[in-house]
């Protein structure tokens, strides 16, 4: 949507960055069903790389999947692609991330947690 592009009309890259942070999201909360952790948070970006421009009109699918876990670590491969009317997919960036497994507190805090599962 054009709210979303900068003067270029491209998708700015913060936006595109927030979507897979979501994306990034949903298959954690679904990776930690039937676990002791309450949620999981972003602990890292650890690359992101930008391939092609989304232009204003195109739309984004996204593709999400668990690399590997750690005791609290969940790592998650984003890929981004772009489907105008001549392309059905084309990759336009790809990221990795790193979420932390949490459990609430008493208090209202949160504490990392083992989240007991493995990919």
């Amino acid at each position: 949507m054009p709210q979303d592009a900068n003067v270029l009309g491209t998708l700015f890259g913060g936006q595109m960055v927030s979507w897979m942070d979501i994306s990034a999201s949903k298959a954690v909360h679904r990776f930690l069903k039937d676990t002791n952790a309450d949620a999981a948070l972003t602990r890292a970006i650890d690359a992101i790389e930008f391939k092609e421009p989304v232009h204003v009109g195109n739309w984004v699918n996204f593709e999400a999947k668990i690399i590997s876990t750690g005791r609290s670590s969940i790592h998650i491969q984003i890929d981004a692609y772009k489907e105008t009317k001549e392309l059905d997919k084309l990759l336009a960036c790809t990221a990795r991330f790193t979420f932390v497994s949490v459990k609430k507190l008493q208090d209202g805090t949160y504490e990392k947690v083992d989240h007991n599962k493995t990919v």
